[in-house]
């Protein structure tokens, strides 16, 4: 579990995902009783880059901001988003919010949209939920609250002029998620910028496409993650300490 969540950020380090020291991975775990309930999770600590992080540093904390085990503090915003969807969204049982460069950009459009007009894309068909107000840095439960009311029970969040989120059962589904929208809004953007117009699908191929997703993207999911994990074993076995 730990070990996932370390690598799962190493890559996005590797991806260029993350600015700096911000934006925040998490995972919810069980509770004494064995039960995962959302008010336990954890969390990369507030001041490491993605790029340094191990299975050791990452902080455990409650749903009140107590830290349970680790020698680091949660950032305020990563706490106040993580906090309440986890509690909120039945689907958030691993929860990654990043601010990754052309998934970002759609946010920054007038009414931005992840068109289902590609493959990748199709990937996300009914699956993405929009937030069109950015509302400011989220600094109390009542953000945490709203952004979570917005993800509702979808698997993704366009967050307007900031980034995403992206919610999962799993480590490696939620992963598997940011990186193919970052080059399902890669290519969109490019073929935006070329002035041309996009291409449509029926929704009969929709429809179709969207039921063959459901059964083919945990797979896809396992598989590439752990890939990852091999290429991440070899070049920096550390992240696993």
């Amino acid at each position: 579990m730990r070990v996932d969540l370390a690598a799962s950020l190493r890559w996005a380090a590797r991806l260029g995902f993350n600015e700096g020291v911000d934006n925040h991975f998490s995972m919810a775990v069980a509770g004494e009783d064995g039960v995962v309930r959302g008010d336990r999770f954890l969390i990369n600590p507030y001041g490491w880059h993605w790029s340094e992080i191990t299975a050791s540093s990452l902080v455990l904390c409650d749903a009140d901001g107590t830290v349970l085990e680790g020698d680091n503090q949660v950032e305020d915003t990563a706490f106040y988003i993580h906090s309440r969807v986890h509690l909120a969204c039945p689907a958030a049982t691993v929860a990654m919010h990043t601010h990754q460069p052309y998934a970002t950009a759609l946010t920054l459009l007038e009414g931005g949209r992840l068109e289902m007009c590609e493959q990748n894309a199709l990937m996300f068909d009914e699956r993405i939920a929009y937030d069109d107000e950015y509302e400011g840095l989220a600094l109390d439960a009542d953000e945490g609250d709203r952004l979570a009311h917005k993800m509702g029970n979808r698997s993704l969040l366009m967050m307007a002029s900031h980034g995403v989120m992206a919610v999962g059962p799993s480590v490696a589904e939620c992963f598997n998620d940011l990186y193919y929208l970052e080059r399902a809004a890669q290519f969109q953007v490019l073929a935006r910028s070329t002035g041309g117009k996009l291409r449509t699908i029926s929704q009969d191929v929709r429809d179709r496409v969207r039921q063959q997703m459901g059964m083919e993207l945990p797979k896809l999911a396992d598989r590439h993650f752990t890939a990852l994990r091999r290429m991440l074993d070899q070049e920096e076995p550390e992240y696993r300490n």
